[in-house]
């Protein structure tokens, strides 16, 4: 049950009518992990403490930094220096000291993933590198866990939601990480704060969504947004019946740590041009 300031504070989605005090419950139980506490952690975190989303887990390994500040709005200039989990719990717990909120100061692995995942209903994944990307999409297939993607760059961003078993999953999109160095990072090519704000919101829609069972979700569309026209546009992404980890005959029947992976293919490309 609901008590009198829980029902305050939630008044506004309480009232909805695909929401209501049982809506409210199932959110106030519902455990989300949040991969990355940046340019799209930051809005995802925010809306989903607000709306009272019970425990939220933060994985980031970064301190805060005077350039995030521009999109990252989880963090401000007072936490430069601080971890990013402890700055993004502080935050989150300044809106809504009801929700748990569980900090993982830590770079995700193939060895510590599967751990930290199991524990949670549903993945954010903010994360800002090809390598995490694709060690999270496995991780969430293997495990059978709901992830919502997202990904930004300049003016662009784009977000899509991997329901295992029920629609493809980003290796459908993408089966293998891009080369070293064929795509810029955000460091690299900028990036629009509000184009992660719009994307972040976009995935914790996703998420309150899954939660209370409303809706029709991302599940085999790729939602991308434009920010210098204002455009939004739906692409219909089909299961990749040869995709290497979700396909009929899956290659991939363990987690990889790409960073290394890819490091090791231009190692040997390098060898092979005589270094």
């Amino acid at each position: 049950m609901l008590r009198e300031d829980q029902i305050e504070r939630y008044s506004r989605q309480v009232i909805l009518p695909n929401v209501g005090g049982k809506g409210q419950e199932k959110l106030l139980s519902a455990k989300v992990l949040v991969i990355g506490a940046g340019g799209l952690g930051s809005p995802a975190g925010l809306y989903l403490v607000s709306a009272g989303i019970g425990k939220i887990g933060i994985v980031d390994s970064d301190k805060v930094e005077l350039n995030n500040l521009q999109r990252q709005i989880l963090h401000s200039t007072k936490n430069v220096g601080k971890p990013k989990v402890e700055s993004g719990k502080e935050r989150m717990r300044e809106i809504n000291p009801d929700v748990e909120v569980a900090p993982y100061n830590l770079r995700l692995t193939s060895e510590n993933i599967l751990d930290i995942v199991k524990d949670y209903d549903i993945i954010v994944d903010g994360s800002d590198n090809f390598p995490t990307r694709y060690l999270v999409n496995d991780a969430c297939v293997l495990s059978k866990k709901p992830l919502s993607h997202g990904g930004i760059f300049r003016f662009d961003g784009q977000a899509m939601t991997i329901i295992p078993g029920k629609g493809p999953c980003y290796r459908c999109l993408f089966p293998e990480p891009p080369p070293p160095g064929a795509v810029p990072s955000c460091q690299e090519a900028g990036i629009l704060g509000a184009v992660a704000g719009v994307i972040g919101v976009i995935q914790a829609n996703e998420v309150l969504k899954f939660v209370l069972g409303i809706g029709e979700m991302l599940v085999g569309r790729l939602l991308v947004f434009n920010a210098l026209d204002s455009s939004f546009r739906i692409v219909k992404v089909p299961k990749y019946k040869d995709c290497p980890i979700c396909g009929e005959n899956p290659t991939i029947k363990k987690l990889i740590d790409y960073e290394e992976f890819c490091q090791l293919k231009t190692q040997n490309k390098k060898n092979k041009n005589g270094g």
